[in-house]
């Protein structure tokens, strides 16, 4: 009897990224008595496996906005027992997450970003351009947008506005004008029509070099309809207030937004606010991280070999070795 997608295992389905990495570099905030992790993009929980096994001691919350996520990664993470909590919610959500286990702060945030193995391969959720689906998108089912909402109800220039800001799309303007002819005959419900109609609005020559052609416009979507930017924009800034000294950050996106937006929290601070000039450096004025990867790390060419969707993953990590400002 063949098992389906939906039956299998999280082992099974999911090679996380860059793993032995992660674990690595957050290792040396590990060695106290009873030390936290918070995997604030928990998956099918392959991140969180690993660090259990390799440290005996420690605790991890996992949070996830997906349901279907914490019941893969449950099943995945039983054999822990309490050491493995889940949380469900949105990664920005940290500060509540420090509240519900009772602690001030924790020794490591991970982050693993964008778009996970288990819902690119649901097919019926529409994260996927390969499959013909709803046209969905929500990492939480109780959420109410929906790329076809978008798809139908957002006008030509906000539909343009988004393929071009969030998807770094060249021919956003094309693509939604498109999509705003078509609808005025029918309403676009599956993600099989969209690929059709973005082969139709992408020039050949473009696709012929530039990977496939609804690859952009679904990066779009899938963030406007998960407001991931905007969430990322609070979440990192609350991973680096929640770790204390010593405490690490390690984030992976995979795409050019998500390391932006990664880079610019821990750079600023990473570098002294002593004004131009100033005689002595006070303790206030001094960097409260480190930078501990030297620019975004690339996975290896092995990795990638092995496992292709490591392809576009940039790794950032920063450790704290001075206490948050209070005042920003």
């Amino acid at each position: 009897m063949q098992t389906s997608e939906n039956q299998r295992p999280a082992q099974e389905r999911h090679v996380p990224v860059m793993l032995e990495r992660c674990v690595r570099l957050l290792e040396p905030a590990l060695a106290g008595e009873s030390p936290v992790v918070v995997d604030a993009t928990l998956g099918m929980g392959g991140h969180t496996e690993a660090l259990l096994e390799a440290f005996p001691r420690l605790r991890v919350v996992g949070v996830d906005r997906d349901p279907q996520a914490h019941e893969l990664a449950g099943a995945r993470l039983r054999r822990f027992g309490d050491r493995f909590v889940p949380f469900h919610g949105v990664y920005d959500e940290i500060p509540e997450v420090l509240e519900s286990i009772g602690r001030a702060s924790v020794e490591g945030v991970l982050f693993d970003l964008g778009v996970s193995s288990l819902q690119l391969d649901e097919r019926e959720r529409g994260f996927a351009y390969s499959y013909d689906a709803p046209l969905d998108m929500r990492m939480n089912a109780e959420d109410e947008l929906t790329a076809e909402q978008i798809v139908n109800e957002y006008d030509e220039a906000r539909l343009r506005r988004v393929l071009k800001e969030l998807g770094e799309e060249r021919f956003a303007g094309r693509i939604a004008k498109a999509l705003v002819e078509v609808r005025e005959d029918h309403r676009i419900t599956r993600t099989g029509e969209l690929v059709e109609i973005l082969a139709r609005a992408v020039p050949a020559a473009s696709q012929r070099t530039g990977g496939h052609p609804a690859k952009r416009t679904f990066q779009a979507l899938r963030i406007e309809v998960n407001q991931e930017l905007e969430v990322l924009t609070r979440a990192v800034p609350a991973a680096l207030d929640a770790v204390g000294l010593g405490g690490r950050v390690v984030a992976m996106s995979y795409h050019s937004l998500e390391d932006k937006i990664v880079k610019r929290a821990m750079t600023s601070r990473a570098v002294s606010t002593a004004p131009k000039g100033f005689p002595v450096e006070l303790e206030e004025h001094r960097p409260e991280l480190k930078i501990l990867t030297r620019g975004a790390e690339p996975p290896t060419e092995e990795e990638i070999q092995s496992n292709p969707r490591a392809a576009s993953a940039k790794l950032r990590a920063a450790e704290k070795i001075r206490e948050t400002r209070t005042a920003r």
